[in-house]
């Protein structure tokens, strides 16, 4: 396994990522990695990890600047909320990553996803909002709110979320909106509702929070969710 540091522009910030490629072959799809609110750390890049052993490229990226990872859940709140207050700069946070792994000799830059845990999963959907070319989206317990529903129309691949039925912070109206936006958009999509299942289900370190009622690992979500993922990237890129 290939394991390489790769820094780049994005935001007015020095962001430094993560890029896991399997050596030799012919240019391969590309995969995005976006962290949760806490920053790039271990959840993110064993992800990235994973996918590069599956035959794709992945980048895990920088959320904050520096591979700044913050303990705190406040902190990274506000951080966060910053951001999804203005799009415009969760996207460019996005399209900087998608700019670098593009760069790649190992990526076919014409087959690229983007996935993403948390508000991760927000910054992927962004990403596609804004129309780059991405085949597949996808989120993990992700925010599905945006300040620019209309925008959902210059989504040009496929999306999946999959959401915990009872997760607290992606309430029953939100994912209400997103169904009427992806609709509206006339976006192929799909929403995956695991059934007692909260927030941050694929972590297994969900639970050092100390939150089980808002974020909790489970196993059983953590597994389907991510063979859904990998059936759309058949689907998208074909058998792999």
């Amino acid at each position: 396994m290939h394991a390489e540091r790769v820094s780049y522009r994005a935001d007015g910030l020095a962001m430094d990522g993560q890029f896991y490629c399997e050596p030799g072959g012919a240019p391969r799809p590309g995969v995005l990695v976006f962290p949760d609110a806490f920053g790039l750390g271990k959840h993110a890049l064993s992800r990235a990890e994973r996918l590069a052993g599956l035959g794709f490229a992945a980048l895990a990226c920088d959320l904050h600047g520096e591979r700044r990872v913050f303990g705190d859940l406040d902190e990274a709140r506000k951080l966060i909320s910053v951001l999804r207050g203005d799009v415009s700069r969760t996207r460019a946070r996005a399209l900087g990553g998608l700019q670098a792994l593009q760069a790649r000799t190992e990526v076919d830059p014409g087959r690229i996803a983007a996935i993403g845990y948390c508000f991760g999963g927000s910054m992927a959907l962004e990403l596609a909002r804004s129309g780059a070319a991405l085949a597949a989206t996808v989120g993990f317990h992700s925010g599905l709110a945006t300040t620019a529903p209309e925008d959902a129309k210059n989504i040009r691949g496929r999306v999946l979320v999959c959401i915990g039925a009872d997760d607290p912070g992606i309430p029953l109206e939100q994912r209400n909106g997103f169904e009427a936006e992806m609709r509206s958009a006339k976006v192929h999509w799909q929403m995956t509702l695991f059934g007692g299942v909260v927030h941050s289900f694929t972590d297994p370190e969900a639970d050092r929070l100390g939150r089980p009622e808002f974020a909790r690992y489970d196993a059983t979500a953590d597994a389907r969710s991510w063979q859904q993922m990998c059936a759309l990237f058949s689907e998208v890129f074909g058998p792999h």
